[in-house]
């Protein structure tokens, strides 16, 4: 065969980089060995820029002719990667190269396994996940439409991730999220907003942060939401309103020990029920709904899957079901 001809009778792949995030040669050589492995043709590349973070080189990767992509970069690569694919029936591939990783995260993929994501990304199954859509209107009266993969949030969360130190996020990666939550709490108000979820009556409530789930893990063995699934077609609220420092430490308690490790054991799923019938003022409360609108007494900050993108006084937050296909390992069981 002509190497300077397509070849049109295999299947071909696309990796869609953020130069920033990765090391190039390290890379080709993973997907060009594992490609080789398992039989498919050239993979093609493209690198993102900040005027094209993934979304347009990856619909331009599709007119290509690519049936799987590779997205190699942080959150925000994965994020815009995946928003082009969304219902397109063209698998994602993750090669986790950011501080979060949070996709990855909560599909249990490899996060430093250069190798083995991409086998995963040639050689493994299909897995349909839903992805959230967050509809928002500014403090000007525009509209906007965002998708994300793991969750989105108004409030505090979104000022932390505006504040997060980029060179302390290179440096140490998840851990500035907690030095900008801990500049940020001083400061902290909580604020009124209104939620109806779907089918039931409108609420009015003040908090500090209400967070919109898709899933819900995060770095550092947090559990903000430990009954979220990937693809059950609904959206976990966590709505968080802690009085004070106290508050926010019993906050912490929860993700670090009630939500992780109590629930692993039978004892522990005790002593959280009993807790749970305790009388006193909830930190954090739990729904779940296929859409939820907010309504902001005053402007706030959203961020989606950890990027903070301005100021709204309105959202209806839902789930598209199934939307996206992601690839897992063959022997993953479904969830």
């Amino acid at each position: 065969m002509n190497p300077l001809r397509p070849d049109h009778s295999r299947p071909r792949a696309a990796v869609v980089y953020n130069p920033v995030k990765v090391k190039l040669p390290e890379l080709k050589a993973a997907i060009n060995t594992a490609a080789e492995n398992e039989g498919w043709a050239r993979t093609l590349w493209y690198e993102t820029s900040e005027a094209d973070p993934g979304g347009g080189i990856t619909r331009t990767a599709l007119a290509d002719g690519a049936s799987l992509v590779f997205a190699a970069g942080g959150d925000g690569t994965v994020r815009a990667v995946a928003d082009a694919l969304r219902g397109t029936e063209v698998p994602l591939a993750l090669i986790p190269s950011g501080t979060g990783n949070l996709l990855a995260r909560n599909l249990s993929l490899p996060l430093s396994d250069l190798d083995t994501a991409a086998h995963i990304g040639f050689a493994g199954r299909s897995r349909p996940i839903d992805m959230g859509i967050m509809n928002v209107v500014d403090e000007k009266g525009r509209g906007s439409e965002h998708s994300f993969l793991v969750m989105a949030g108004i409030g505090l969360d979104a000022t932390v991730m505006a504040n997060t130190n980029p060179a302390l996020k290179k440096a140490v990666g998840w851990l500035a999220y907690v030095d900008a939550g801990m500049r940020a709490l001083p400061n902290a108000h909580p604020f009124r907003l209104r939620y109806q979820l779907a089918g039931r009556s409108e609420h009015s409530v003040s908090v500090s942060t209400i967070l919109f789930g898709n899933c819900g893990s995060l770095p550092g063995g947090l559990e903000l939401m430990p009954d979220a699934a990937i693809d059950d077609g609904q959206l976990d609220l966590a709505v968080l309103q802690p009085a004070g420092l106290f508050g926010w430490l019993k906050v912490w308690r929860k993700l670090r020990w009630e939500n992780g490790s109590l629930r692993k054991s039978r004892i522990g799923q005790r002593i959280i029920t009993v807790t749970r019938g305790r009388k006193g003022t909830k930190t954090i409360s739990y729904l779940r709904t296929a859409e939820v609108n907010v309504r902001l007494d005053e402007p706030q900050s959203f961020e989606i899957d950890g990027d903070e993108l301005g100021r709204i006084v309105s959202a209806r937050v839902g789930t598209e079901p199934s939307t996206l296909l992601v690839r897992v390992p063959l022997a993953e069981l479904a969830s």
